[in-house]
C-alpha cells in the first residue's frame, strides 16, 4: 500500500534531519593512514595471512574496490595478479581510532544525540544543532567530516534524512554516487530516486533472505512492496511486515530518543567459534566446554544468572570423514532451564547433554554457537530442597576469585587443564578482540590456536614424561581453584 496521506503518528517532524556517518573501508583505512599511505590509490586488504585462504577479508580499500573485488570477500577471491599489500587484523588499533574519531564527534554533539551503530557508524540527531551553529544540515555534516579526515586520516560518507531510515538510505544507496560522499533524503527525494531501486538488498533491513521472499511474489524493489495487499505481507512477515510497509513508504516512527530510552524485554549471552580446522566429536566437545565456561564468568562478573540455554553445531562442508561427498545441516537444541543458575558445573552439563542428544558424531565439526538465554540478577536463583546450596555457594566464591585474577592480570593468568589441551582454543582466543588478532603493531600479536598446540607438543617432547604429566595436573589443579574466561562476542568471520 502507497500511503497518498501518511498517518499522523508516523509522520516526520517538521524540521527534524538525521545524520548516518560511516567511515569509509574502515579497518582498512586504518591500516593506510597508519602506513601513510591513500585508501584511494592503495590496494590493501585486512586478512589474516596465517589462515587458510578462505578466510575473509574484513575490509578492503576503495582502490581495491575499484577493481571490481567485493567488499568482505575471502582471500582466494581476490584475482591473481593483483598485487596488493595483506594487513594483518589490529582490532585494538581500530576500536582506539574509532574513539578517537568518536571525540570528535562529541565536540559538536551531546552523547544523547548520538548512537553508535558499530564501531564504524553512528547516527547523529542534527535538529538541535542547526540553530546553535547557523548551519545548514549538509554544511554541518560537511565540517564534522573534514574535520575527521584532517586529524585522523580517515575518510568518510554520510547519508542525511528527515528519519532514522531515510538517513541511512541515504548514506547506503545515494552517497555512493555523490561526489562529496553525501546523500540527502527526505520523503519527496525518497519517492523519487529510492521507491524502484534495486537490488532490494540495498535498503537497510532487507537481507537476501527478505528479498528471497519477495520474490515469490514477483517483487524486486520497494515500489513492488506498495503494490502487494497488506495481509499478504503480514501472513509472509508476521509483525515483520509493518517495518516493511513503512520503509516502502519513506516512514521511520522510531526517533533516537526512544533508542536512547529502550529497554529489552529480556537479555542472553552469546559465543561462537568457525573453527581453524575441522574438529572431531570429542575435540568439538572440548571446545564447548571451554566457551560455556567462558560466558559463565561473565555471569558471575555481572553477578548474573541464566534461566536457558541454546546450542548450535555446524558442521565441515566437505561432509563425513569416512564421506566426503556427504554433507550435514546444523543441529542443536534450546532448553528452558528448571531454575535460574550460574553454576559453572550445571551449565557445562546440560550444554553436554544437549551436544550428546544432537550432535552428528561422524561428521567433522566447523562451527559452535552457545547462547546463555533469560538473563537475570543472580539474587532470583532459588534451590530446591534437594539441592546443595554450600556446594554452590562454594563454586560461586571460587569462580569470583577466577574473575579477579583474570581482571587484574589478564585472561591467560589463571587456566583450567584442558585450555593445554592441543586442540584447545582458549588461550589464543584470550588474545583476540572478536576472534581476530588484538594488535600486531605493539609486538602482541597472539599465536594461532594450532601454532601454540605444535609448540606445547615441542616442548613436551623436551620435557621428562613426570615433568609434562606434572604441567598437566598442576594445570587441572588450578581449575580445581578457579577457572577461565574469554571474549562473549560471536567469532562471524573465523
Amino acid at each position: 500500500m502507497l500511503y497518498n496521506q501518511i498517518p499522523q503518528e508516523k509522520a516526520d517532524r517538521e524540521g527534524q534531519y538525521y545524520a548516518c556517518i560511516d567511515l569509509k573501508s574502515f579497518y582498512a583505512s586504518v591500516e593506510c593512514a597508519d602506513r601513510g599511505l591513500d585508501p584511494f590509490t592503495t590496494r590493501l586488504a585486512v586478512a589474516d595471512p596465517e589462515r587458510e585462504s578462505g578466510t575473509i577479508c574484513l575490509a578492503i580499500t576503495p582502490a581495491m574496490k575499484a577493481l571490481g573485488i567485493k567488499n568482505r570477500c575471502r582471500v582466494f577471491e581476490i584475482p591473481k595478479g593483483i598485487d596488493y599489500i595483506t594487513a594483518k587484523p589490529r582490532m585494538k588499533r581500530y576500536i582506539e581510532k574509532s574513539a578517537d574519531i568518536y571525540s570528535i564527534y562529541l565536540r559538536y554533539f551531546s552523547p544523547d544525540d548520538i548512537h553508535v551503530y558499530s564501531i564504524d557508524e553512528c547516527f547523529i540527531d542534527l535538529t538541535p544543532y542547526l540553530k546553535l551553529y547557523s548551519s545548514t544540515p549538509a554544511d554541518l555534516v560537511r565540517r564534522v567530516m573534514r574535520e575527521v579526515r584532517s586529524e585522523t586520516q580517515i575518510p568518510a560518507t554520510a547519508g542525511i534524512g528527515t528519519n532514522l531510515f531515510l538517513a541511512k538510505v541515504a548514506l547506503d544507496v545515494t552517497a555512493k554516487r555523490a561526489s562529496d560522499g553525501l546523500g540527502f533524503l527526505d520523503r519527496d527525494a525518497f519517492m523519487a530516486t529510492v521507491l524502484h531501486h534495486r537490488p532490494i538488498t540495498d535498503i537497510w533491513q532487507i537481507g537476501a533472505g527478505t528479498a528471497r521472499r519477495l520474490s515469490h511474489f514477483g517483487v524486486y524493489d520497494l515500489y513492488g512492496v506498495t503494490q502487494l495487499p497488506e495481509s499478504v505481507l503480514y501472513r509472509e512477515f508476521g509483525v515483520n511486515a509493518e517495518y516493511l510497509i513503512d520503509h516502502a513508504n519513506g516512514l521511520e516512527p522510531c526517533t533516537l530518543a526512544d533508542i536512547k530510552a529502550y529497554t529489552p524485554s529480556t537479555t542472553s549471552l552469546t559465543s561462537g567459534q568457525v573453527l581453524f580446522e575441522p574438529y572431531s566429536y570429542d575435540d568439538a566437545l572440548l571446545i564447548l566446554s571451554e566457551m560455556v565456561e567462558s560466558l559463565t564468568l561473565d555471569l558471575i562478573r555481572t553477578h548474573r544468572a541464566a534461566g536457558s540455554v541454546s546450542l548450535t553445531v555446524g558442521y565441515n562442508r566437505e561432509g563425513r570423514f569416512n564421506d566426503p561427498n556427504s554433507t550435514r545441516p546444523s543441529t542443536g537444541a534450546s532448553e528452558r532451564l528448571h531454575e535460574y543458575t550460574n553454576s559453572l558445573e550445571q551449565l557445562t552439563a546440560r550444554f553436554t547433554e544437549i551436544y550428546r542428544k544432537t550432535t552428528d558424531p561422524h561428521t567433522p565439526i566447523r562451527r559452535l554457537n552457545i547462547t546463555l538465554g533469560d538473563i537475570t540478577d543472580e539474587a532470583c536463583i532459588c534451590a530446591d530442597m534437594f539441592t546443595d546450596t554450600a556446594a554452590l555457594n562454594r563454586e560461586r566464591r571460587l569462580l569470583g576469585a577466577v574473575v579477579d585474577i583474570k581482571d587484574k592480570y589478564g585472561k591467560n593468568a589463571i587456566l583450567r587443564g584442558i585450555s593445554y589441551e592441543k586442540k584447545a582454543t582458549m588461550r589464543a582466543r584470550n588474545l583476540m578482540i572478536g576472534g581476530h588478532n588484538a594488535d600486531v603493531a605493539e609486538g602482541v600479536s597472539p599465536t594461532p590456536c594450532r601454532e601454540i598446540a605444535e609448540n606445547d607438543s615441542r616442548k613436551a617432547e623436551k620435557d621428562t614424561p613426570n615433568t609434562a604429566n606434572d604441567t598437566r595436573n598442576a594445570g587441572a589443579c588450578t581449575e580445581g581453584a578457579k577457572n577461565n574466561t574469554q571474549s562473549s562476542g560471536g567469532d562471524k568471520n573465523g
